[in-house]
């Protein structure tokens, strides 16, 4: 265990080593006293067991003795947990949602939103090339804090059941869909944090990192304003006219990000759980079928609905991408206007 770079994981750490010593010196004497008896005692030196049938004394002292080691204990270890738990007074709110196999942050009141995606190229993890130095440890964006700023996670899941892990921060919590569980952090430095999924939740459980860059407060509101303005202007492209090229150039890159991991880089998918995309009824079949499954997902399959995790302009993008790539070669094309006109009438 390291001490970690948060005032909960020093508090954790100086506990977890209180407690660590404690067992040392129990240990120590409770050993020592039986190999003190084993060795002089023992029967080829002419010793005689005492006879006796209890006493009084040893009793009262093998309870009181283990009752004020454990009052010793459970003080510390009280005053942590309660400072492990209290999540009020914070300084910035961000909702934390696992997805499989990505993770969703949402800065409340901020209008600031992004999925951070696994980042270690499908080269390396097929061992195909070198591994990197963060080998499934990097994603493509990461959970910006401001340094000394006390954040409240409120953390969920949106399918199974994820776990939000950051070693140095002393901070696992259960993501459980349909509940929020609380946690919080106070960085006192700033650097990149790394941590995982720490739940089973499925095939890809492994390509689920966490990655945490915590910058000076001045550097944190830079990156803060132009998130805002990059939010901005997401929204203006949802009102453009788009060709098919780029709609396929952009949706190559959602695709590669957001669904090769299962229906792989040439289409050709993982049947019979992840199916084919080339030449496949869905990408070859009609726009609104197609747009509709991507969406919306499939119920009883391991297709996620993408409306609430991917912009308009991604979802048209990629849509686009699948119909037209690997010889798919429809010809059409998705607008954003065409996901906006789904959203407007579920929204209904």
């Amino acid at each position: 265990m390291a001490p970690g770079a948060t005032e909960v994981s020093h508090a954790v750490f100086d506990l977890h080593m209180t407690i660590f010593w404690i067992c040392v010196v129990i240990g120590v004497i409770v050993f020592g006293a039986m190999f003190w008896s084993m060795i002089l005692h023992r029967r080829s030196t002419g010793q005689v067991a005492a006879k006796f049938h209890e006493s009084t004394t040893v009793e009262i002292l093998w309870t009181v003795v283990p009752l004020l080691i454990l009052v010793a204990m459970a003080i510390p270890a009280t005053k942590t947990l309660i400072n492990i738990y209290d999540s009020s007074e914070s300084d910035i709110d961000i909702q934390v949602t696992g997805y499989q196999w990505k993770w969703h942050y949402k800065y409340l009141g901020q209008d600031v939103e992004f999925f951070s995606n696994l980042a270690t190229p499908a080269e390396q993890i097929r061992n195909q090339a070198t591994k990197g130095e963060h080998y499934l440890l990097e994603v493509d964006q990461p959970l910006v804090l401001p340094v000394g700023a006390k954040v409240r996670f409120l953390v969920t899941a949106a399918d199974v059941i994820h776990s939000w892990w950051v070693p140095a921060f002393a901070v696992k919590r259960d993501a459980i869909p349909g509940f929020v569980n609380e946690a919080w952090t106070r960085v006192e430095k700033p650097g990149i944090y790394r941590g995982q999924c720490a739940e089973l939740c499925g095939k890809d459980h492994g390509f689920m990192p966490i990655v945490v860059e915590v910058k000076s407060r001045a550097d944190y509101d830079t990156w803060l304003g132009e998130r805002k303005q990059e939010a901005a202007k997401l929204k203006e492209l949802t009102s453009k006219e788009w060709t098919l090229e780029e709609l396929v150039a952009r949706g190559d890159k959602v695709y590669h990000t957001t669904c090769v991991a299962c229906h792989q880089a040439e289409g050709q998918g993982l049947p019979p759980m992840f199916p084919a995309l080339k030449g496949s009824k869905i990408a070859t079949g009609p726009t609104a079928d197609h747009l509709n499954i991507v969406y919306n997902g499939k119920p009883g399959t391991a297709m996620a609905a993408f409306g609430k995790q991917l912009s308009e302009v991604d979802i048209a993008a990629v849509v686009t991408y699948e119909r037209n790539a690997w010889g798919n070669n429809k010809g059409d094309m998705v607008t954003p206007k065409d996901v906006l006109a789904i959203k407007q009438a579920q929204s209904q």
